[in-house]
């Protein structure tokens, strides 16, 4: 008996260790991912160049994060995860210390692009919790806790961010990401157990190879047509349509190579699988109808003197981005406590159900009082940020295959990423083509009711994702 309890203390002593070690690496990668969004206009001026080119370089830290996603999750099944992490750890590091030294702007791509092999941080951090906590409920708990960062920490990256860039110039920011990322670097490292369950597996670099080319070129296509809203190119237009080619063309070659490799990056019948495409089509449907409406559409219909409310940024911010990124990190821990006694499918139908009530609230309420715009975009943090976010991210480790863990969590995120483009161009799209019907207000209308209908869409699509038995309380 008293083996027992001394086991069960270590036992808890561990994962506690483990939770410090990977929050510590999942909050360092969020303020790295959103620390410098209040910042860009500082950086187009300490750097002399305009925001267009300030804002590439956040499309390029993204792509990079989500090529990176696609394989560096099924490297560290093979070559250790702790090792991995460690790894991206130090060169978000290397990439802030670049950036924060950067003369000019190219260098500044230069740390952003290295910064962006961390992407695939959270995933990882999910797979090493699945590997040290059998328990369910305790894994939906933790899981959660770890998901909801993602979300945004709490709302404070975005106030920092705002705070040292005004105070002490853009480049304290990444000297700050460089004290974190060396933080959880060492927590990682003193506090992490290894774990490589595909030890003595060949990694699948000619799968990787075609796989990277076909979403590198299907993102760059989706930034390309994004420069079309508004200002039609045929240049521009025949330049997206051959990356969709390529990348159509890449796909079918990793299909191929997948088919026909002794062992392959993952196997063709998993993607036939609806525990793969399933839940690969509800991130990417929901990422396209609610990314660009909290992060775009909404903050700028506020910020509008006409239609909007004439609010001044800072003031939106504390209105409707930190208690929507507050919610979604105080529910993500509740929510992940019930996926595994309600059923993680359930619990994200259930938040994908009150995020089509967030929009209709928004379109049919909030675009003409203020307290129901505040009211749907927290309805939204609490179902979408603390509700499908984190489901999302958990049915990505839960459903992936026992052989290939990394498989699925990589693919997911790459497809939060490809909804995310999609979003900023599908949605701005809509705000372009109706508003030459003269009424401002009737088109935001039309935006946010396009992005409730690819919602709807995408909570179709999750009707199909199979339950994960083996992640759920059964008794």
């Amino acid at each position: 008996m008293s083996a027992t309890l001394t086991d069960a203390k270590t036992s808890r002593g561990n994962v506690t260790a483990l939770m410090v070690a990977l929050l510590a690496a999942c909050v360092a990668f969020q303020l790295n991912a959103s620390m410098l969004s209040p910042a860009l206009v500082t950086m187009g001026k300490e750097l002399n160049t305009d925001q267009a080119v300030i804002g590439l370089s956040q499309t390029w830290f993204f792509t990079a994060a989500a090529l990176i996603s696609l394989f560096l999750p099924r490297l560290s099944d093979i070559i250790g995860r702790k090792k991995i992490l460690i790894g991206m750890m130090l060169l978000m590091a290397v990439g802030s210390v670049i950036a924060a030294m950067a003369p000019d702007v190219t260098w500044l791509f230069v740390g952003r692009i290295i910064q962006g092999v961390s992407g695939p941080t959270v995933p990882l951090c999910l797979i090493m919790l699945r590997s040290a906590v059998s328990n369910p409920r305790k894994y939906g708990t933790l899981m959660g806790l770890i998901t909801a960062v993602n979300g945004g920490v709490a709302g404070v990256d975005s106030f920092v961010g705002g705070y040292f860039a005004e105070h002490f110039g853009f480049r304290s920011i990444f000297w700050l990401m460089v004290v974190l990322a060396l933080v959880a670097t060492a927590l990682i490292a003193f506090l992490a157990g290894e774990s490589k369950p595909a030890a003595g597996t060949s990694m699948d670099w000619l799968g990787v190879f075609f796989i990277v080319v076909a979403v590198g070129a299907l993102l760059t296509a989706l930034n390309e047509g994004s420069k079309l809203v508004g200002a039609f190119a045929p240049g521009t237009l025949l330049l997206a349509i051959g990356l969709v080619v390529v990348a159509a063309v890449a796909f079918y070659c990793f299909w191929t190579v997948e088919k026909r490799a002794k062992q392959p990056m993952v196997e063709t019948v998993h993607l036939r699988q609806r525990s793969t495409w399933a839940p690969l089509l509800t991130t990417t449907l929901t990422m396209t109808g609610i990314f660009a409406v909290i992060n775009g559409i909404v903050p700028a219909y506020v910020q509008a003197a006409d239609p909007g409310f004439g609010i001044g940024p800072t003031e939106m911010s504390l209105i409707i981005l930190t208690p929507y990124a507050l919610l979604g990190w105080l529910v993500g821990p509740l929510s992940g406590r019930l996926a595994p006694i309600l059923g993680y499918t359930k619990v994200l139908r259930i938040g994908m159900l009150g995020s089509i009530a967030s929009l209709a609230i928004i379109a049919f309420f909030g675009l003409s009082s203020l307290p129901m715009m505040i009211a749907g975009t927290v309805l939204l943090g609490i179902m979408y940020a603390g509700t499908v976010n984190i489901m999302l991210n958990g049915l990505g480790v839960v459903l992936s295959p026992a052989g290939n863990p990394g498989f699925l969590p990589g693919m997911n995120a790459g497809a939060f990423n490809l909804g995310a483009g999609l979003s900023f161009l599908v949605l701005p799209a809509v705000l372009v083509a109706t508003s030459a019907l003269g009424d401002a207000q009737a088109s935001y209308l039309s935006v946010v009711v396009t992005g409730l209908v690819i919602t709807v869409a995408a909570f179709a699509a999750s009707l199909l994702i199979p339950k994960p038995v083996e992640a759920e309380v059964t008794e």
